[in-house]
């Protein structure tokens, strides 16, 4: 009988080509002109901060975290993070996110940083970054740029451009 639970394992280098695909299956080609990818383009993914979500021996979700620094201050970047869209009502992004976090945390990361929607992050502890306080190379829709504090307090007087560490 084969084993359909579902197991979060921390990403590997034989992971690489099959969460490329994975991305082009559910970004598509229009996701290199975003924002966020500028910075990933420039700076590799934490292995021993990505993780991998699969149904058996099927990859079914994804999330990565990249060394970025918000003005001078160190912080990780969350993203990309995927699902199959079969998949996506079985909350596997909501354990993909909440282990790349707790690890983050153990490692005595203090800040990490995303674009998406406060309406889906902020049950994890994101919140809109002010406007101004942080900027993105390229477009970003500022309501969109958000921060969660792995230690309270971090974000404050935190300023400037995100960029890779």
């Amino acid at each position: 009988m084969t084993d359909l639970s579902l197991t979060i394992l921390s990403e590997t280098t034989d992971d690489a080509e099959p969460i490329e695909r994975l991305h082009e299956r559910t970004f598509g080609p229009g996701r290199y002109v975003l924002s966020a990818y500028r910075i990933r383009e420039r700076a590799a993914h934490r292995l021993d901060l990505s993780f991998t979500a699969r149904i058996g021996t099927l990859l079914v979700g994804s999330v990565r975290l990249t060394d970025i620094r918000v003005g001078a201050t160190p912080a990780l970047l969350l993203g990309p993070l995927t699902v199959e869209p079969p998949f996506r009502d079985r909350k596997i992004g909501q354990g993909l996110i909440e282990r790349a976090l707790k690890e983050a945390r153990a490692q005595g990361h203090r800040l990490v940083m995303l674009v998406g929607d406060a309406s889906y992050y902020s049950r994890f502890g994101f919140k809109p970054v002010p406007r101004g306080q942080a900027t993105m190379p390229g477009p970003v829709d500022s309501r969109r740029l958000l921060v969660a504090e792995l230690v309270e307090g971090a974000f404050a007087g935190v300023a400037g451009a995100l960029r890779p560490a």
